[in-house]
């Protein structure tokens, strides 16, 4: 009777593993994977040539991440910069041989597709660098592409329609012609809004100081330059109370925290994904973590895994064997809030979930074969030994030897 107990405890623990995957793997088929990852600019002729990728190819710069795009139904990233081939620069520079002004071929454009992107964000400090040439041409380009874009205030949302569902895109910045990261009340109206419309609600927003010493979440207003760039925490958490379900920040140039706020995913910002010449790449600028969240059908959290990625000067963007940026964004999110510290895990191969905050249904108790196990009426009571009749067994074994 005692080999009976020990085989229904052992098949109980099996079960409860068993049951979780299968729980897990229900969920993950009828909720849909994102991906979402930071700033793009694939290269600018202004103010000379000499700034686009050899060849005047791009795809070279972000091929190798094709195969992770792959993995996930939505890809979106924040386009920094219009496509404009002929056009004066409207952003104010003293020195045009040193502005930071950003004009990318139009032929660049289908690579987007190409390489797997289905939601753009244009809200951000570059989209009006050549002015609304620049826009018009960038906007007749996407749309020619079908591919969805948001965040600009005549078109504050879109909406795209996969495998029967819908997934909005708002997006935010605290930019000229983009809608405000700081005007709340008109931020939630529209997520609110595109809940009623749809089955999934994303948010993008480029916001935030920029720079190494600005890594950190302070759940505080950031001014950066004399611009208020929004309390971001602040903005994320509203935000998902009114209805997001991912949240997708971007614009310090480098990767900050996560965090899983009332079961629905934030990254305060993806730092630089493709950034072509132009950009500092040192340190935690050159780090590139391509997010990926599984949501259940409802738009909640699962698990998410974060691919460390990085820059190479001049080459573009490849796989980090070496993780750093899974291991930024862990010690930052450790700092940041640690109010999730042994609650959200993040293993260094970049994994994480919050496995302790959803209980796992019961499904009785199963066998390989799938056949339910009848549970004994009774169960023998397996006599205990005490210390003392143990060892006075052993005396009783020595005196008959």
């Amino acid at each position: 009777m005692q080999k009976l107990f020990i085989l229904i405890l052992s098949l109980t623990v099996l079960l409860c593993l068993e049951t979780k995957a299968q729980h897990t793997e229900d969920q993950t088929k009828s909720g849909l994977s994102f991906i979402g990852v930071g700033d793009m600019m694939l290269g600018t002729h202004f103010p000379s040539p000499k700034y686009l990728p050899p060849n005047n190819d791009p795809w070279p710069l972000i091929k190798e991440v094709q195969p992770v795009f792959a993995e996930a139904d939505i890809v979106f990233g924040n386009l920094e910069g219009a496509f404009l081939d002929e056009g004066k620069v409207f952003k104010r520079c003293k020195d045009t041989t040193k502005c930071y002004a950003f004009k990318t071929p139009t032929s660049y454009a289908p690579v987007l597709k190409k390489v797997g992107f289905n939601l753009i964000n244009l809200a951000n400090n570059h989209m009006r660098d050549f002015g609304p040439a620049g826009l018009q041409k960038t906007t007749h380009l996407l749309d020619s592409l079908e591919l969805p874009y948001a965040g600009l205030i005549d078109k504050p949302w879109d909406i795209l329609e996969y495998q029967g569902r819908k997934i909005g895109l708002c997006g935010f910045a605290p930019n000229t012609g983009t809608v405000q990261i700081g005007d709340i009340p008109n931020a939630i109206r529209i997520v609110k809004e595109l809940k009623d419309k749809c089955d999934y609600v994303v948010v993008s927003f480029h916001g935030g100081a920029e720079g190494k010493k600005h890594q950190h979440v302070t759940r505080e207003t950031e001014m950066f330059y004399g611009e208020n760039r929004g309390n971001v925490y602040e903005f994320a958490h509203t935000l998902i109370d009114a209805g997001a379900d991912l949240i997708f920040g971007h614009g310090p140039h480098v990767p900050r925290s996560i965090e899983i706020y009332k079961d629905r995913f934030i990254a305060y910002s993806l730092g630089n994904f493709c950034t072509y010449s132009r950009f500092n790449l040192s340190g935690a600028n050159g780090l590139t973590p391509i997010v990926q969240i599984w949501t259940d059908a409802d738009g909640s959290f699962i698990k998410g895994k974060i691919h460390a990625f990085h820059q190479v000067k001049g080459a573009g963007t490849f796989p980090d064997p070496s993780n750093q940026v899974i291991y930024k964004i862990k010690d930052l999110t450790r700092i940041d809030f640690p109010e999730l510290n042994n609650r959200l895990i993040i293993d260094n191969d970049g994994d994480f979930y919050m496995p302790f905050e959803k209980a796992i249904p019961s499904m009785g108790l199963m066998s390989y074969s799938k056949n339910k196990i009848t549970t004994p009426i009774s169960i023998q009571k397996v006599k205990a030994y005490s210390l003392e009749e143990k060892l006075s067994s052993k005396k009783k074994k020595r005196r008959r030897k």
